[in-house]
């Protein structure tokens, strides 16, 4: 059916049913995770094909920041996370007749530790998990079935063992894993989801890592 006799509603169930589930692909060392660029891979030649466009916006944002002061090796040090938070109102536009709009408010989140990259990261995890979301996107290594049951499951001990050997490794001082992990998720490492601790271990081995990186 020509994508100018659907209505807007209609071209995003037609983008929705082109994606049955994503395979995990991006790797860090430790693990597969599904990255950004994949999530909009899976359907940018439909949303084009469909005539559609996403136009996100900022509507209001919140700057946290906290600061930690341990000693390493007998000198002071001192790490600052600098959390961004974005309200944003992400809306979708059918270009062959724009005046069809579905407006959808979001919110979105990015943790750094330089400081000026924040923004941009609250903004490409939102549109990513916008994405998954607003699809009903499964992500899972091969059984779709399983993606619910992985976002309710606490963290494995395994990966628990891989947070605390890559802080170990960067220098850092046990001591202050918890605060960390309490500072960005709430609750303590043993108490982490599965997704949230995968989440951890990608924030220590390249934010912590590379102070200066992505």
């Amino acid at each position: 059916m020509p994508s100018e006799t659907l209505n807007i509603y209609q071209k995003l169930l037609e983008v929705r049913k082109s994606v049955d589930y994503l395979k995990k692909e991006a790797t860090s060392s430790q693990y597969k995770y599904t990255g950004s660029a994949q999530v909009l891979a899976s359907v940018r030649d439909k949303i084009n094909e469909m005539g559609l466009l996403l136009v996100p916006k900022i509507m209001d944002k919140n700057l946290m920041t906290e600061t930690i002061e341990y000693v390493d090796k007998e000198r002071p040090k001192k790490t600052t996370t600098y959390f961004t938070e974005l309200t944003l109102l992400m809306t979708w536009v059918n270009a062959e007749n724009p005046s069809e709009t579905v407006e959808c408010p979001w919110y979105s989140q990015g943790v750094d530790i330089a400081g000026e990259k924040g923004v941009g990261k609250a903004l490409t995890y939102g549109e990513k998990y916008f994405i998954l979301k607003f699809f009903n996107i499964p992500t899972d290594n091969d059984d779709p079935d399983a993606f619910q049951k992985k976002h309710e499951q606490k963290a494995s001990k395994e990966i628990q063992a891989k947070i605390r050997e890559s802080w170990v490794k960067l220098g850092q001082k046990i001591n202050l894993l918890e605060q960390q992990c309490k500072t960005l998720y709430g609750v303590s490492v043993a108490q982490l989801s599965e997704d949230e601790a995968e989440e951890f271990l990608t924030f220590i081995e390249t934010k912590l890592g590379d102070p200066h990186g992505a």
